[in-house]
């Protein structure tokens, strides 16, 4: 049980910095915002949603993952927050994750926390788990007293995990996988990295919110696991018995320009290739909603739309389902992960070929950060346009990708690569 306590802020953004720089003392951390004030997000609850502080958890590899998700969230009924790593598809189909990894997270973790705080505008609920009540007058006096966060400049030598030759011929390879006709797209990332480095993850997620201001960013801590994510990109909402996907297949930069800078958004929008990438993503998507879907409930309520932030245009389409109130939230996760904007379609056979050619475990980049509800609601976006840390390896990362199709040209979707790498490099360097 929980109690509820609830109170006006007067300087909505300078609370928000104040209670991130206080709930970093906690072990575990899940700061979900969604810069409401610059996107504007249909289907977004909170503004802000901050979880601190595990009562109870679950930290496990990718072996029976969703059934052990499956029992703590219907046992729990409360809140849970954490994620499901890419190679949780392991546990759904006979794969596998052998390549490189440097940063040593477990596949999933979720935590119920003892603290949470939801901001909507002016209006802050504070939510306690019974235990810790008597601490809500306490904590909130010293969150509005918090100082701010000083920032410290450090300078991360970044590195390439695959040379431009090497993603030129990789990519190469997957066109010959389609034009065999194995695969019709398939997602193809890379990786960059530091080694021996330490940051100041909070300050570097700080930068990073501050010059992206996406729907989906997070600051995720647990323990030595840091992610700073500026993802764009919801996976799945369920709200009630809507379930709700919202794919990203398309990108453009922006320019300073007006006039360029609706060209660049114009030309997206009437891309052929962009257009026929996000459409066979979408059905990929219908395919997923469809296995808990009730009958013909399945709906595309947007197609290919246009939507800015403040580095790239992107395309983003809107499928949605009901389903039965029966139907575990888990088991509708399970069906549609991995999300198919970050596969490929056929999505099986996608994995395997993204598994040989890539040179990296994904590990928590294209995975999911989000929270379930003690009804059993979800909301859980796309971890891309992230950097993770393990302070303990001293291990940074974060990697891009593109969808790679029989249209893709290798040279440029390098490019689309170094373009959606271009706000990590900055806030490193």
């Amino acid at each position: 049980m929980r109690t509820s306590v609830y109170k006006s802020i007067s300087n909505s953004s300078a609370f928000q910095n104040q209670l991130l720089n206080w709930s970093n003392q906690f072990r575990e951390v899940v700061f979900l915002d969604s810069n409401s004030e610059t996107n504007n997000q249909n289907y977004s609850n909170y503004d802000l949603v901050v979880a601190v502080d595990a009562f109870t958890s679950i930290k496990t590899d990718y072996i029976n993952s969703f059934q052990e998700l499956h029992q703590y969230q219907s046992q729990a009924k409360d809140w849970l927050f954490g994620y499901l790593s890419y190679d949780l598809k392991n546990d759904i189909e006979d794969l596998k994750s052998n390549n490189f990894d440097g940063l040593d997270f477990p596949d999933l973790f979720f935590f119920q926390p003892k603290k949470l705080f939801l901001v909507k505008g002016n209006q802050l609920e504070i939510q306690y788990l019974k235990m810790c009540d008597d601490e809500i007058d306490f904590d909130f006096e010293e969150i509005i007293q918090c100082s701010v966060f000083s920032v410290h400049s450090s300078v991360v030598e970044v590195k390439q995990r695959i040379s431009k030759e090497n993603y030129i011929s990789k990519v190469s390879k997957m066109l010959e996988h389609i034009h065999r006709g194995d695969i019709y797209e398939a997602n193809f990332c890379m990786e960059f990295y530091a080694e021996n480095t330490k940051i100041e993850p909070l300050e570097i997620y700080q930068k990073l919110n501050a010059i992206s201001q996406p729907p989906f960013a997070v600051y995720f801590k647990n323990n030595s696991n840091y992610l700073i994510c500026a993802s764009p990109e919801r996976y799945l909402k369920k709200e009630n018995f809507k379930v709700i996907s919202q794919p990203i297949k398309g990108t453009s930069r922006r320019s300073f320009d007006i006039e360029l800078d609706e060209l660049s958004k114009f030309e997206l929008e009437n891309n052929p290739k962009e257009r026929s990438e996000n459409i066979m993503i979408v059905d990929l998507v219908r395919n997923d909603l469809s296995k808990t879907a009730t009958k013909g409930s399945v709906q595309v309520e947007e197609l290919c739309k246009i939507y800015s932030f403040k580095q790239v245009h992107q395309m983003i389409s809107t499928i949605a389902s009901e389903v039965e109130n029966t139907t575990s939230p888990v088991e509708i996760i399970r069906t549609t992960f991995p999300m198919g904007s970050m596969t490929g379609a056929p999505k099986i056979s996608a994995m395997n070929i993204i598994e040989n050619l890539e040179e990296t475990k994904r590990g928590l980049y294209s995975g999911a950060v989000g929270y379930f509800t003690p009804n059993g609601d979800f909301d859980f976006n796309v971890v891309i346009r992230s950097i993770l840390y393990n302070s303990d390896n001293q291990y940074i990362s974060f990697s891009v990708g593109s969808a790679i199709t029989s249209q893709s040209v290798p040279e440029l979707e390098y490019e689309e690569c170094l373009l959606k790498a271009k706000a990590m490099f900055e806030v490193l360097s």
